[in-house]
């Protein structure tokens, strides 16, 4: 089975710049580059990532591009433009020219619900289809309804969800979620990652049954041919290792077939991303 990290990041790690790494989250305060994960993507069997910006600038986008040319595991950037900016179109004209980048996203989860449906904001997405890129939606349960708006305006753009819209696993919150992610997985263009899991549940003191009934809601509202694994490493090591985080998602995937296995641990994301 060929496996695709569809989530990790990068950094060199800057205080002011990664200023969301609070003290609890003190284990990633250092640089997580690509010789770092390399080894650790081999002992798991995992053949190549996607890479996704962690910072809001161009700076970081091509940053992603440099590491990408370096090492060929990496096989796709989700980048970071303003898709706010007027000029949109010019820098998805410049991006579209390096193959590696496949997509972008804006940390959403940091912006009012509305900030979505913001004009420009709308503008911004609604270009990235004329240009071939997909669109990474870092959001949390409370903008789903919003987000649900904005995929209805865009029915030709690609979309997929990061985190699972980060459910609150921790308190065992469902019904709201699972409610809304079953009306956005109805459109056929929006897909799901099955990524940072463990940072949503409690970090020291999770067991693999509390992520039970937000895998069944993600499976019944997306099928098995539009979730996508990914490690969401190293953001995943103040709650488990990347052999654990994975495991994890193997043992819940275990009993569905090889060819559903298949798809959801590398061939969406293939498909997705156009790798």
């Amino acid at each position: 089975m060929t496996i695709i990290d569809s989530h990790q990041h990068f950094w060199k790690y800057n205080p002011l710049v990664h200023d969301w790494i609070n003290e609890e989250m003190a284990v990633i305060r250092k640089d997580f580059l690509p010789a770092d994960l390399h080894p650790i993507l081999q002992e798991n069997n995992v053949s190549a990532c996607i890479a996704v910006q962690a910072d809001q600038s161009e700076k970081e986008t091509d940053f992603l591009i440099q590491l990408a040319e370096q090492y060929p595991y990496i096989k796709g950037v989700v980048g970071w433009i303003d898709l706010r900016n007027k000029n949109v179109k010019d820098r998805l004209l410049h991006y579209q020219q390096t193959t590696i980048v496949k997509g972008f996203r804006h940390i959403l989860q940091g912006e009012e619900p509305s900030f979505m449906l913001q004009r420009d904001f709308v503008n911004g997405i609604s270009a990235l289809h004329e240009f071939g890129f997909t669109y990474d939606m870092l959001i949390f349960p409370n903008h789903l309804p919003t987000a649900i708006e904005l995929v209805k305006r865009n029915p030709q753009q690609s979309f997929v969800i990061d985190h699972m819209a980060k459910p609150f696993i921790k308190d065992g919150l469902l019904n709201e979620w699972r409610k809304n992610i079953s009306l956005i997985a109805q459109f056929p263009n929006v897909h799901c990652k099955v990524s940072g899991l463990v940072t949503e549940a409690n970090w020291q003191h999770w067991e693999k049954e509390d992520f039970t009934p937000y895998l069944d809601t993600i499976v019944e509202s997306f099928g098995v041919n539009r979730l996508l694994y990914g490690s969401d490493w190293p953001v995943c090591l103040v709650a488990a290792t990347y052999r654990k985080t994975m495991g994890l998602l193997l043992d819940y995937f275990s009993s569905f077939s090889i060819e559903e296995k298949e798809f959801i641990f590398g061939k969406n994301a293939i498909r997705f991303y156009q790798l």
